[in-house]
């Protein structure tokens, strides 16, 4: 494989660039070796020192440096005290402290995001300015971050604003020992290279070296195509070039996938084909992380290395959603699925009876772990104990305390559950450890902030860890050899690399013209030196002119988000095409490969071994619409596991709607009554006792509450119809068995009233089956005759020869109607019938076949088991 060292772009830019630092060195008379050469970005250091060496073997070489590596190899201190130090750990307190001291405490949590992001666009600003014209700066400064924001509506805002001016102002940039005149006169010549920003305080350095300073703009450098910067021709195309020179420079694809799968297929197999070909290194930009770690992640399943430049926030890794967990769960409003999702977290030694823990809480279907506690299974020790044990761990970080007090509880909690082990020795945990100030020691340099003493509260010390690791960045150990290199566009900049696969360019992620951070007005940008609009813009079209420049390059977009949005390719793609004389498509790189059919028969498994001994309704509704779903969730008994936080919807309303007009009908029973109001404080203390027993939140049951009053009016307005039709109540919610042969038919009535009629002989009794659907459905029931099954199985439990059966549609508007079943002893004759034939088909080893058919696989949770997707 041919290993492509640098390229000829970069070489050239990078030669013009060198040059023109020692032309203006020599003309100058300044020896090369006391010349310092401040770079954008840290990794341009070695870049530079190396193509200074290919240029110059056997010269001296200037010193190339960073802004922030020179100072500190100068001597100079990062902020100390209650100076900003850019460490969200310690700016988060100090922040606090600062707004409370304005007299903002009550605003402070709303307020401390936004003043911190404010305080760390002005920081740079503020050490851009020489020590000694710093405060005529400030002044001028205040009166800016003033005057706009006096609205009532900004008052926030500009309060932020204020006070995050005067703590930076108030810090001591650690780069002010750059403008001693000691460095002054030590170092007879700066250049400072410039980036797609200009950088403030390069800008404000070579003011200070005046004559002595010289800038040079790393992008006109490398994107520019005459020689001003040395000898030579490029071939380095222009603007307006033709799509002839276009090709002559780099060879560029434009890729049009599907979503954000295909998009991360499509670029792993970009990289990969590069890689093939011999083509090292290959840059992936990182546009969009969630589709930079998915390519990752193919990369690294394929056996290649990727260096990741960029890092991913830290709050994505595994070790800080635990410790997220332990505080989510901690919370007194936490929820059940909070305390199982924290102690799945744990080691299984820890919490042993986990999955019975689940188990109870789903059977149980509370949402809240409060009042899920109510109903603790006393009767079971071991699951007790775990209870206990779970609850004195939230115990622990219940209550205030500073923010030390609140690092040891939860670096002892840790330790006692055994996740701290297994998360030092994992980089990632380890990096989260540290950035929280978790190991010991490590917390004693917030000991001296103001707000370090401040007694915080769980809620306060969940929002500072959440801060931390929402500002911290993780990058992974990797070879330093990798053939793929993660790294943001701009950084693309005087680098060596032999392709760019560019995923996210559609309008959203790439932005011809991205949206300045922070609230400042343009004014205040314009005053402050904060970049404008404009300012972004031409940065990111200058990185955009820069990436595409790379001898290789791949464009992706997808034409549609997560939500099915469609999307455009990126305004910067569709001028790129139409420079190029319109889009260069790219094919489909991914390597087919040859699998060999292999459908999958339909299932139909023989149980005899699972012989039928109970059958009810909802059972034998399964049977019939399909063989196989009753041979998987009745035979097999694969049921599906309750969500513990799902919403309250339909069902839940259905259940307790059944379990209030139980409670009112014996009650009614026990104390009749024809008067309306009474009735309807029966109907309420019914629907309240209902509430309680389902342990359903009063708040999560609102939208069904709101419409009762007109549900109950509209039940007890045909109860008292029904009554005069000579109805009464007998029983609600009665468990009957019927033996049929070897069989046993099963069932729960929700309802058997006693009919009278005036023909001589016994009352007659009268199945209601309750529904809360639509109207319509229930006459579709009605009319189904023998499709319908419900009215005739519960006919079949009671086996009378003279029976009554009927729907009653409770509807919501307050509308309740009957639906009565004429023929339905003749319908439970032919049910009976049927089912005796169908339980001796499948003694007999009959198939239980899958059926796949209409609205029936709609609705099925045995569908992923049947494989339907993949039938022959």
């Amino acid at each position: 494989m041919t290993v492509i060292a640098r390229s000829n772009l970069v070489t050239v830019g990078w030669r013009r660039v060198l040059e023109a630092v020692a032309r203006a060195a020599g003309e100058r008379g300044i020896h090369p070796a006391s010349v310092v050469v401040l770079v954008p970005y840290a990794h341009l250091m070695a870049q530079a020192r190396a193509q200074w060496a290919a240029l110059y073997p056997d010269g001296f070489m200037p010193r190339f440096e960073t802004t922030r590596n020179w100072a500190t190899a100068l001597g100079g201190e990062p902020t100390g005290g209650n100076g900003l130090r850019l460490d969200v750990g310690c700016d988060a307190l100090t922040g606090r402290s600062l707004l409370e001291a304005a007299g903002l405490e009550a605003h402070a949590d709303a307020m401390l995001s936004l003043m911190l992001e404010m305080a760390q666009q002005l920081a740079p600003l503020v050490a851009a300015i020489q020590p000694v014209e710093r405060d005529a700066w400030a002044q001028r400064a205040r009166e800016q971050i003033a005057a706009p924001l006096a609205g009532e509506a900004l008052q926030l805002e500009a309060a932020a604003a204020r006070v995050a001016l005067e703590w930076v102002l108030a810090s001591e940039p650690e780069t002010d020992v750059l403008f001693g005149e000691g460095v002054r006169d030590a170092v007879p010549m700066l250049v400072v290279l410039q980036g797609f920003h200009i950088d403030p305080l390069g800008a404000a350095l070579l003011a200070h070296w005046q004559t002595a300073g010289l800038s040079i703009s790393l992008p006109e450098a490398f994107l520019s195509d005459d020689d001003a910067f040395g000898e030579g021709e490029s071939n380095l195309p222009s603007d307006t070039a033709s799509a002839e020179e276009w090709g002559a420079a780099s060879h560029i694809a434009m890729h049009q996938a599907l979503d954000a799968e295909d998009e991360a297929q499509r670029a792993a197999a970009c990289v990969m084909q590069h890689l093939a070909e011999g083509r090292l290194p290959v840059a992936l930009a990182a546009t969009d992380r969630a589709l930079t770690r998915r390519v990752a992640a193919l990369l690294e399943g394929a056996g290649v290395q990727v260096k990741d430049e960029s890092g991913w926030t830290m709050s994505t890794t595994r070790a800080a959603a635990q410790i997220m967990a332990i505080l989510r769960a901690a919370a007194w409003q936490a929820s059940s699925d909070d305390v199982i999702d924290w102690l799945k977290h744990l080691p299984s030694q820890a919490v042993p009876l986990l999955p019975q823990l689940e188990r109870w809480l789903r059977s149980l279907g509370v949402r809240q772990w409060s009042r899920a506690r109510r109903y603790e299974p006393r009767s079971q020790p071991e699951l007790h104990a775990l209870i206990e044990q779970a609850e004195a761990w939230r115990a622990e970080l219940k209550g205030a305390r500073p923010l030390a007090g609140w690092l040891a509880v939860l670096r002892e909690q840790l330790r006692h559950t055994g996740i701290w082990d297994s998360m030092s020795e994992d980089a990632a945990g380890a990096k989260v450890l540290a950035e929280l100030r978790l190991p010991e020691g490590l917390e004693a340099d917030l000991e001296s902030l103001g707000g370090s003493q401040r007694s915080m509260n769980l809620a306060q010390f969940s929002k500072w860890a959440n801060e931390v690791l929402e500002a911290g960045r993780f990058r992974p150990d990797s070879s330093p050899d990798a053939p793929v290199i993660v790294l943001p566009m701009p950084q693309l900049l005087a680098r060596p690399f032999a392709a760019l696969v560019l995923p996210g360019c559609d309008e959203k992620r790439m932005l011809a013209a991205p949206e300045p951070p922070g609230p400042w007005t343009r004014a205040q940008r314009e005053a402050l030196g904060l970049p404008t609009r404009e300012e972004f813009e031409q940065a990111q079209r200058g990185a955009w002119r820069q990436a595409v420049r790379v001898p290789r390059v791949d464009i992706l977009w997808r034409t549609s988000d997560e939500g099915g949005e469609p999307l455009l390719a990126s305004p910067l793609v569709l001028a790129l095409a139409l420079d190029m004389g319109g889009a260069q498509g790219g094919h489909d790189v991914r390597v087919p490969r040859d699998v060999a059919l292999n459908p999958t028969e339909r299932p139909m498994p023989e149980a005899t071994q699972f012989p039928v001994l109970k059958l009810s309704s909802s059972a034998y509704s399964d049977l019939r619409h399909c063989p196989y779903r009753f041979y998987a969730l009745r035979q097999l008994r694969l049921q599906e596991s309750e969500e513990l936080d799902a919403e309250v919807d339909k069902r839940d309303f259905g259940t307790w709607l059944h379990a209030t007009l139980q409670f009112f009908h014996i009650a009614l029973a026990e104390n009749p009554t024809d008067d309306l109001a009474r009735r309807i404080a029966l109907m309420d203390e019914s629907a309240a006792r209902a509430t309680r027993e389902q342990h359903l939140d009063e708040g999560d049951f609102l939208p069904f509450f709101a419409g009762w009053p007109a549900l109950r009016n509209g039940y007890l307005h045909w109860l008292a119809k029904h009554e005069g039709e000579g109805a009464r109540f007998s029983m609600a919610e009665h468990e009957a068995q019927q033996p049929l042969g070897d069989l046993t038919l099963v069932g729960k009535l929700d309802r058997i009233d006693i009919s009278r009629t005036d023909a001589p002989g016994p009352a007659v009794r009268m199945v209601i089956d309750y529904k809360t659907e639509n109207e319509q459905s229930t006459r579709r029931r009605i009319h189904a005759g023998s499709e319908d099954l419900q009215l005739a199985f519960y006919a079949a439990l009671l086996q009378d020869d003279v029976l009554r059966a009927a729907y009653v549609n409770v509807g919501e508007r307050g509308e309740t109607r009957s639906f009565e079943q004429e023929d339905v002893v003749q319908l439970r004759d032919e049910l009976l019938e049927g089912i005796r034939h169908d339980v001796q088909r499948i003694a007999e080893g009959a198939p239980m076949q899958a059926l796949g058919e209409g609205a029936v696989c709609g609705y099925c949770a045995a569908r992923g088991l049947c494989r339907k997707d993949f039938w022959r």
